[in-house]
């Protein structure tokens, strides 16, 4: 394996810095609630609103923003990602009465949480696609009270027209206009406007990364993501403008994007670099796209497939494309086992599940795919195990779980046991 291409080599950023900016961020929000969520609005958004929930007529106000052909874009794309949803839900079963030797009736159920934050991100694009992607798997959970958040359009107090439709369409319940740092701490803690919620999914800057990480254990998250990446396995076989324009999809994101390509076939990485830097010469977010291939893509060449394999499954990537040959195809892709979101085949654009073909797009980055999925609808349900027992069955098990606790030097568990027995012997 030889490197084509390489990232830039990166400083360390001053971590500690940030730790300390959204710790103290999160202790302003507990002290001071809404106050400081209209602070913060005002400093990072100039929003200036006073009631933070959207309201219906604001929503209304939304739909009449867009053109009917944007509304049902929307509506097409929610309905496959609810479909798929929906059969997601349906993997999800409960066990009822499962019954041991001895009459010990054993269960879970599958019980959704009862509230949840769906964060959408604002910054320099309305990824409204994200608030399909979060609500619909929340609703589709059964989740009771469903909100979710957004930046305004800087210095307006509004969110993005089409964030507000795609929030709608979801099937969300309460809209606030609020984002960073501060909406993660309001609703995990709760202020005057915004009652807490039991968990908050979603993407967003680092500064949003940071808050959930702290505020993880008061309230439940996701997950830890971080910049958007995509990694493509290609052979010779591969188009080098198609694998060109999936690279620059993920660059245009921010600047510290990683696009990644892992070929064995040194002319492919050649032509490959030539058509990114082709694409770039037209593509209007090439100041943010140019940075990012730059300074963090990366083009690798694998002495074969297997090695390819081995590199992907190492680095867990949140998009992972196969594009190589039919008949290496099923092998290739049955070795893969670490990635957010697989894509198979070179018709099989990254871009198709952002957006529309019905799989999620909230993904683990940083390596974190090698122990999570992504967004789905289980993350919203929780299962939780039950049992119960005849007399009989107390009486044929208490003995074992007495010894096993005074095995352990804990003398209550055992008598928790032992006075079970006592009172039913005879």
């Amino acid at each position: 394996m030889k490197v084509y291409k390489s990232a830039k080599p990166k400083s360390e950023s001053d971590q500690k810095a940030l730790k300390e900016t959204v710790a103290e961020i999160i202790g302003n929000v507990r002290a001071k609630g809404d106050h400081a969520l209209m602070n913060y609005n005002g400093r990072f958004d100039e929003c200036h609103r006073k009631e933070l929930r959207v309201s219906a007529e604001e929503i209304r106000e939304a739909y009449d923003k867009l053109t009917s052909e944007e509304i049902e874009d929307i509506k097409a794309a929610a309905a496959n990602i609810r479909e798929f949803a929906q059969a997601q839900r349906e993997t999800i079963g409960e066990v009822s009465d499962f019954t041991l030797a001895g009459g010990i009736k054993l269960g879970h159920r599958a019980i959704p949480v009862d509230s949840c934050c769906c964060y959408v991100p604002g910054g320099g694009y309305p990824l409204y696609s994200t608030a399909l992607m979060l609500g619909i798997p929340a609703k589709t959970a059964g989740v009771g009270r469903i909100t979710a958040c957004s930046p305004v359009i800087k210095g307006t107090d509004s969110i993005h027209p089409k964030t507000l439709v795609a929030m709608d369409i979801a099937g969300v319940d309460e809209i606030y206009a609020v984002g960073g740092a501060h909406a993660i701490a309001a609703f995990a803690y709760g202020t005057g406007q915004i009652k807490p919620v039991n968990m908050i999914v979603g993407p967003g800057n680092s500064f949003v990364t940071e808050a959930k990480r702290q505020c993880f254990g008061k309230v439940g998250i996701d997950f830890v993501a971080g910049p958007s990446e995509v990694l493509v396995i290609a052979d010779e076989t591969a188009d080098a403008e198609i694998i060109a324009a999936d690279l620059l999809a993920q660059s245009e994101h921010d600047r510290v994007a990683k696009g990644i390509v892992v070929t064995i076939d040194e002319n492919l990485a050649k032509t490959v670099c030539d058509a990114v830097e082709k694409e770039l010469e037209t593509l209007e977010t090439a100041d943010i796209a140019k940075v990012a291939w730059e300074d963090n893509g990366e083009v690798i060449i694998a002495d074969n497939l297997t090695e390819a394999v081995e590199y992907a499954n190492e680095y867990a990537p949140e998009h992972l494309e196969v594009n190589v040959k039919s008949e290496d195809m099923d092998e290739i892709v049955n070795d893969l086992r670490n990635f957010g979101s697989l894509f198979i085949g070179g018709h099989t654009a990254e871009v198709f599940g952002d957006y529309a073909s019905g799989t999620n797009h909230t993904l683990p980055t940083l390596g974190a795919a090698r122990y999570t999925g992504g967004v789905w609808v289980g993350s919203f349900i929780k299962i939780c195990t039950y049992q119960s027992m005849s007399k009989d069955a107390m009486m044929g098990i208490a003995p074992l779980v007495s010894r096993l606790a005074r095995g352990e030097g804990l003398v209550g568990h055992a008598r928790a046991a032992e006075v079970r027995i006592e009172k039913n012997e005879g």
